[in-house]
């Protein structure tokens, strides 16, 4: 009779207790990823608006302050923090195509998770132009890893599909963007994307969702936009758009890849031997670049862009680049931080800059191309650039426009970068990864791993 209820149940994965201990597993780690999405939303916005009180105090304290954390953050990486460096989606890339091997947890930990928030919050603090999209993907996935872990879902399939949910849980979570969590999974996160776990992990970001409606109310990132483009001449925006922002994004992707190989020489002799000296280095001139040029080169750049795709600007015509070589300066320098926010700040200056090349045309609508462009360019993600534009504005009227835009933004990119900077960043941290022992012993060491603490 058991042996006939246990077939049934297999049979019918509604009434299945393995199938609801998963569920259960990934309702309850949706929440957790979204309360601490929100933790860690209200604490790096509390933490730049000090760093901005500081600097309205006395911009010189900003000379002092962030070369001394940008200092400090590389002095605490430098060890066991390491796996806190960067933005955190090629970690867990890595880990997505490392799910039979131990060395997957050093970088999926509570501790990791824990570390990675506090120390990106820091470096908000110091006025870093980073984002926290990135390391709430390293977050949310580490910590539905862990849960999954504790109900007993250990083998490599179930461990996808955990770091799966828990990332796309995490970019619904810090955008308020269920779709694009979703279609962010499946796009940038993995290539083995499986079709029967697409209603779990709907439900999963669906929960996570629910608990941030709840918790902050219904709200769009950078309000309703209204752009719309005219059928014609408009559409000479989605050309300059696509090809300049997307080659802009290839090309700084392609930076910050060399950057990570150590090239040219002198960069990576600098970064190797001298890395917290390199880092106050790199915090100085981003204290420069604030100074000489205005308050948009630091942080994420959440108020300017929303002032360019509103249609009223706090910024001049240099911002878009002043942005791009500030979150160069940061991403190079080593420091916890992501690149989504400050990708999206540049779009949004880059269409800015180029809105007057088409007189006629809304420019609002122009920067949304500007963002949605340079997006896919850093990311090489077309379908998940395209999402999060249009949810971060809750503006439908674009979707042909935006489409047609990331399509050829992501051609271009790939004409100077090959290889997507979290595919490619992901690949150099498997790289320094020791090999596990050959044949059964690899798998004898996977039976063997307890869980984590």
């Amino acid at each position: 009779m058991a042996a006939h209820d246990d077939a049934h149940d297999a049979s019918h994965p509604l009434l299945s207790r393995q199938s609801w201990k998963r569920r259960i597993a990934l309702w309850g780690g949706a929440v957790a990823v979204a309360l601490a999405a929100l933790l860690f939303a209200k604490a790096s916005d509390a933490a730049f608006s000090l760093f901005q009180r500081i600097g309205a105090f006395s911009p010189w304290w900003v000379l002092l302050l962030t070369p001394s954390i940008f200092a400090l953050l590389a002095w605490l990486t430098n060890g066991r923090l390491r796996a806190t460096r960067g933005s955190g989606i090629p970690q867990v890339i890595a880990a997505l195509d490392q799910t039979d091997r131990p060395s997957r947890f050093r970088d999926l930990s509570l501790g990791t998770s824990a570390g990675k928030m506090g120390l990106t919050v820091l470096a908000l603090l110091g006025g870093a132009s980073v984002g926290r999209e990135g390391p709430t993907v390293h977050v949310g996935a580490s910590l539905m890893y862990v849960i999954g872990r504790r109900f007993g879902f250990t083998d490599s399939r179930e461990a996808t599909r955990f770091l799966l949910a828990g990332g796309a849980a995490g970019i619904a979570a810090a955008f308020n963007t269920p779709l694009a969590g979703v279609v962010f999974a499946i796009e940038e996160l993995s290539d083995r994307y499986e079709h029967r776990f697409s209603g779990t992990l709907l439900t999963a970001v669906i929960v996570g969702g629910v608990v941030s409606l709840g918790l902050i109310g219904n709200y769009t990132y950078f309000g309703k936009v209204s752009a719309k483009l005219a059928l014609g001449s408009g559409w000479l925006a989605v050309l300059l758009c696509g090809a300049i922002a997307g080659l802009l994004g290839g090309l700084f992707s392609r930076t910050v890849i060399a950057a990570m190989d150590g090239r040219p020489r002198w960069l990576g002799a600098a970064r190797r031997e001298h890395p917290v000296l390199f880092a106050a280095l790199c915090g100085l001139l981003l204290a420069g670049l604030g100074l000489a040029f205005g308050a948009g080169a630091f942080g994420t750049g959440y108020e300017q862009a929303r002032g360019l795709v509103q249609g009223h600007a706090v910024v001049g015509h240099e911002f878009g680049a002043l942005k791009l070589v500030a979150n160069l300066l940061s991403y190079v320098a080593g420091i916890p931080g992501g690149l989504f926010s400050p990708a999206l700040a540049v779009g949004a200056g880059v269409g800015y800059n180029l809105a007057p090349l088409l007189p006629g045309v809304d420019p609002s609508a122009v920067v949304l191309l500007g963002m949605s462009a340079y997006l896919a360019g850093v990311t090489q993600a077309p379908l998940t650039s395209a999402v999060v534009s249009m949810e971060l504005t809750d503006n439908s009227e674009m979707l042909l426009p935006i489409l047609a835009t990331v399509l050829l933004a992501r051609a271009a990119s790939s004409l100077v970068c090959r290889t997507p900077i979290y595919k490619a960043l992901a690949q150099r941290l498997l790289a320094a990864i020791p090999q596990p022992p050959a044949g059964g012993a690899a798998e004898e060491e996977t039976r063997k791993e307890k869980p984590l603490p």
